[in-house]
């Protein structure tokens, strides 16, 4: 049985080694292409969802913009990863600290017919499943500082976070780098894709400043209700939905009886981990203030799923729903935290993504007996120091050339009018 459990972890995100399986091997180069186009098509969709929770966050009056910004940077994250960060994340890491510059290309052309026996899957549909992951990192800095950004100034980052960022702090684990060689564990990127954009949105959060009138003049929070409930729900189900394909399919594998029992382990643990989540976070809300907070009960779905994310594979259902839980404790913690701090996160990413990213990663030493607490935390302020060292000075580059936010009568009017020349939704200005 524990085989069952623990040989499978070493092909998540990374080069999967030969898998002795009952198919042809064209019929498993098949199966397993065909396994990460589909989960990839799924974690592509996880951009709508963003989209649809950062429109329903927001005011009326800055939908457009925020619409228009998660289409463009999953535009600007494919092109920028073809062009750089691939190779940056793959090739030729060999236990460092970086890949190589080149474009990405394909060895499994038409014009070498019958490669496949030699490979899994298709290296392009394994460079579009890593390439969905990429947009997913970008999107966490896209809500949290939602409102007051310049939409170029968060275009250029983007562009430097997808193209170099992310896939050199990937490529340390997945790519066969220096915490892939010490024992690191992080099977689907709670760490690698989440804390690691969590720590941007941070500095971003911070350097950028908050929203007028999000602080009162003794510095106590005040309310900006956001436009749409209903949206931030849609929002949550098709992350939830796709966030089954983001650790799911990075199996790599779905061609042996091994492959499939793992990913349906996954799925059950995923889902188990955003359930207790939803619960826990609706509970602490309603003990807390006699009702239930409909926002960050809907967080605690997404906490619940970082918090699962580095390691759907080894824990029992109970352990997983344990882990999802204290996610959305510490989800809420750290929200009132950030809001004593006067830093406003319009989504809740920081909580939900850089707390829970954290916790995800350390807590796998409790459910997989080849982590150890030490690796992991190593892992955790490795990934931290990198991502807060780039962030400040991307940021404040950025900040000295082009500006990170727009001026107080823009801010006013929205982002929409201003950025876009346009009404996101004309017809309930008056609510914005």
């Amino acid at each position: 049985m524990s085989g069952i459990f623990f040989a499978p972890m070493a092909h998540a995100q990374e080069a999967a080694p030969a898998v002795v399986s009952g198919f042809s091997p064209e019929a498993t180069y098949i199966i397993n292409s065909f396994m990460l186009l589909i989960f990839g098509m799924f974690v592509m969709f996880m951009s709508c969802g963003f989209a649809m929770l950062e429109a329903g966050m927001v005011r009326y009056k800055n939908v457009g913009v925020i619409v228009l910004k998660n289409l463009v940077l999953y535009a600007i994250a494919a092109i920028v990863f073809y062009l750089f960060g691939y190779n940056l994340m793959y090739e030729g890491v060999d236990g460092g600290y970086v890949g190589s510059f080149g474009i990405w290309s394909p060895n499994d052309t038409a014009a070498h017919a019958g490669d496949y026996v030699t490979q899994k899957y298709a290296s392009s549909a394994y460079w579009f499943f890593q390439m969905v992951f990429v947009a997913t990192a970008a999107s966490i800095v896209s809500g949290a500082v939602a409102e007051r950004m310049k939409i170029l100034t968060f275009f250029v980052f983007t562009a430097c976070m997808s193209g170099f960022i992310y896939p050199i702090a990937a490529s340390w684990k997945w790519g066969g780098g220096w915490l892939h060689v010490m024992g690191f564990q992080d099977f689907s990127g709670s760490t690698l894709v989440h804390s690691v954009g969590g720590w941007c949105a941070l500095i971003a959060v911070w350097l950028t400043g908050a929203r007028a009138g999000r602080f009162d003049e003794q510095g106590k929070p005040v309310a900006i209700p956001p436009s749409n409930v209903i949206t931030v729900c849609l929002g949550t189900f098709i992350l939830w939905l796709g966030w089954l394909a983001f650790n799911g399919g990075s199996q790599l594998s779905f061609s042996t009886a091994t492959d499939v029992l793992a990913i349906s382990n996954i799925f059950v643990n995923t889902n188990a981990a955003a359930a207790a989540g939803v619960v826990a976070v609706m509970l602490c809300t309603l003990m807390m203030r006699k009702k239930i907070d409909a926002y960050l009960t809907l967080n605690g779905a997404l906490a619940g799923l970082v918090s699962i994310t580095a390691e759907p594979l080894a824990p029992t259902m109970m352990q997983a729903t344990i882990i999802g839980a204290v996610g959305g404790i510490l989800m809420i913690v750290s929200t009132s935290l950030l809001e004593r701090a006067k830093l406003d996160d319009v989504v809740g990413a920081i909580p939900v993504h850089l707390v829970c990213g954290v916790w995800g990663t350390l807590i796998v030493a409790w459910t997989n007996s080849t982590a150890t607490l030490m690796v992991q935390l190593t892992g955790v302020v490795a990934y931290a120091l990198f991502s807060i060292v780039c962030s400040m000075i991307l940021w404040g580059v950025l900040k000295q050339t082009m500006g990170l936010r727009i001026d107080s009568m823009q801010e006013e009017k929205g982002l929409d009018i201003e950025e876009l020349g346009l009404e996101g939704l004309p017809y309930l200005r008056s609510n914005g």
